[in-house]
């Protein structure tokens, strides 16, 4: 290593040297060459990470020279397809797209859809960008944990969970939640219905606040209102139609997302029902669908732009190797025609 004022410059022969492998195998792991197995390209990357080696000028800079690259991975959701076309992450990408460009800095978006630790330590390790954001917790919490006590080069779009160990950034599910339901039930709303997974993170954080809030509202909980509804438009229709076929009362719902929502307005109005003077509607996420669909969408906002630049700075601007802070938004409640108040 070579001494610049009182700092030591780790060389690529430096390299070559502590991965054990000739100079040319170490340049060509650094630009990603086939030519060299995967486990060694991990293993040089690691090591240019470890010792400051600015093997990004060793890369093809690109048409634009980015500063920066950071990886956008989608874990697989429980039951069902991880999809990008979903709105939510359409706005997720582009808070994240935006911030990444003020610093200068690429987005890569990558095909693997990570089900368990194996698959998102691969994840983390097979690329040279400065980290990873994956974009959803599914069941993985206790994987997420075990990879962030080896690297903290990620962060997770998600809710506080129980023993965090990992940075994620996301809102209070439960406030969100509980606002939600308590302004129905302030709007006279007695049999409000809760559309979504319960078992899934946010989504049972999001139940669990609308449960508080009929029992602070001295509303009864009635299983029989309780949808297990996935992201899915037509999830949500199918559910409406079915809990109309039983015949069972409600007067308002507060769905787990606003894309639930939609597909629970479409079929009440096909069913003829009004909206809200027969069965009033808060969704969660603010979508911009939402503010366009007919009548528009009460719901939770989520600042996709703040929660963007939090998570490319939590990347960029890190310092060791543990994880970051996690950081959670406001959950404002925005009040639309939906609701009727």
């Amino acid at each position: 290593m070579e001494d610049q004022g009182s700092k030591k410059v780790t060389r690529l022969e430096d390299l070559a040297r502590m991965a054990g492998v000739s100079v040319s195998t170490a340049s060509r792991a650094l630009n990603d060459s086939p030519a060299v197995n995967m486990r060694t390209k991990q293993a040089i990357w690691k090591l240019a990470r470890e010792h400051d080696y600015p093997f990004r000028r060793s890369m093809p800079a690109g048409p634009i020279g980015a500063k920066a690259t950071i990886s956008i991975v989608v874990p697989k959701p429980q039951g069902r397809e991880a999809r990008l076309s979903d709105p939510f992450f359409f706005e997720l990408l582009s808070g994240l797209g935006d911030a990444a460009r003020e610093r200068g800095c690429d987005v890569h978006i990558s095909h693997v859809t990570p089900s368990n630790y194996e698959d998102l330590h691969l994840a983390l390790t097979t690329h040279r960008a400065e980290g990873v954001v994956f974009f959803g917790q599914a069941n993985l919490h206790a994987a997420f944990n075990k990879l962030a006590e080896s690297d903290g080069r990620f962060v997770v779009w998600g809710g506080s969970l129980p023993e965090q160990r990992y940075c994620s950034i996301g809102s209070d599910n439960h406030l969100g939640g509980w606002r939600a339901t308590t302004h129905l039930a302030r709007l006279g709303r007695r049999k409000i219905a809760f559309m979504g997974q319960t078992d899934a993170p946010e989504m049972g954080q999001r139940y669990r606040g609308y449960c508080d809030a009929l029992e602070e509202s001295g509303l009864t909980l009635d299983p029989d209102l309780t949808a297990q509804s996935f992201f899915a438009v037509e999830s949500a229709e199918s559910w409406i139609d079915s809990m109309l076929e039983q015949g069972l009362e409600f007067d308002a719902i507060f769905a787990a997302t606003d894309l639930i929502a939609l597909g629970a307005k479409r079929a009440l109005q096909r069913a003829g029902r009004r909206i809200p003077e027969d069965v009033a509607i808060v969704g969660y996420d603010n979508i911009s669908f939402a503010r366009y669909s007919s009548p528009s969408l009460s719901t939770i906002d989520q600042d996709m732009a703040k929660a963007g630049r939090l998570m490319v700075s939590k990347l960029l601007d890190r310092q060791g190797r543990g994880a970051p802070a996690s950081e959670y938004l406001a959950t404002d409640l925005i009040v639309r025609e939906s609701c009727g108040g």
